[in-house]
């Protein structure tokens, strides 16, 4: 006679990443142009004002011109949920700044209680 046991294992969730994230304000990483490991400040990277005479955006107000209506299909279904944090990190003795590409959270802290 066999006994046959069976161990059910909860379902993880395919998405199970963390959605909230805390990052110290000062890390301790490598600096290319000190060649070294030295200490780093760290900021969240804010996308900076676009050009209005840049050639995609004349391109655009030109596309908008005149009759006919709307020229393009306008996006109603984002595939994403979230977004890519890119970090900038500043070396506190050269002044160097670097850009590290993050992970997609919902929500990123720098500095926050754990």
């Amino acid at each position: 006679m066999f006994i046959l046991l069976v161990f059910v294992l909860p379902k993880r969730n395919k998405h199970a990443r963390a959605q909230e994230m805390n990052i110290p304000k000062i890390i301790n990483t490598y600096c290319p142009k000190c060649k070294t490991h030295t200490e780093h400040s760290v900021s969240i990277l804010k996308m900076g004002k676009r050009r209005a005479l840049a050639v995609g955006a004349r391109r655009h107000e030109r596309e908008k011109r005149g009759y006919g209506g709307q020229g393009w299909p306008l996006q109603k279904k984002f595939a994403k949920t979230t977004k890519k944090q890119t970090l900038k990190l500043k070396c506190k003795q050269c002044s160097y700044t670097i850009q590290k590409q993050g992970i997609r959270l919902r929500k990123l802290t720098i500095g926050g209680k754990t």
